[in-house]
């Protein structure tokens, strides 16, 4: 690569080349990048990306889902029914949820967004391109870990949740 960057006078490679890593992978295909990146020795590499903040923010939730799940929640019914009791500590949001059809839909991320924020709450947006955005995705593309908790928002009725 660095040949052809010589060849063809491409600066910007070589202005970068401090960006690259070798990794390994046990495979070439896209569900790869999750283990890649959960390797300690590229986390302490990238521990200043965007990438791999949002790796850290799922899996604190995955594990206070596991060790207290009245202070992890998923779903637009019950991350807002939080958010309006100022309980939203972290909220994790894909951006696939932006891009809805419905104005209305998108006016309600929107002002998600903006209640966790007024209260002091990290909002942190997924790309939906990227594996750890997928797995947000796959969880109804809204999660939050609360400040405290919230027994009562588990025993809501859901069957009304998008």
């Amino acid at each position: 690569m660095y040949q052809q960057a010589v060849k063809t006078d491409n600066k910007l490679l070589f202005e970068n080349k401090s960006k690259f890593l070798l990794v390994h992978s046990s495979s070439g295909f896209k569900h790869s990048l999750k283990e890649v990146l959960q390797d300690p020795a590229v986390q302490t590499k990238l521990a200043d990306t965007k990438a791999s903040e949002e790796v850290r923010a799922l899996e604190n939730f995955y594990k206070m889902l596991k060790h207290e799940p009245d202070r992890a929640f998923y779903g637009p019914k019950h991350v807002s029914r939080a958010a309006e009791s100022d309980a939203v500590e972290t909220l994790l949001i894909s951006d696939k949820l932006f891009r809805a059809n419905n104005v209305a839909e998108r006016r309600k991320y929107v002002d998600l967004v903006d209640k966790v924020r007024d209260t002091g709450g990290d909002v942190k947006i997924f790309s939906s391109l990227h594996v750890s955005g997928e797995q947000l995705d796959l969880l109804s593309g809204v999660c939050a870990l609360l400040r405290f908790p919230m027994a009562e928002l588990e025993d809501t009725d859901d069957s009304d949740s998008d």
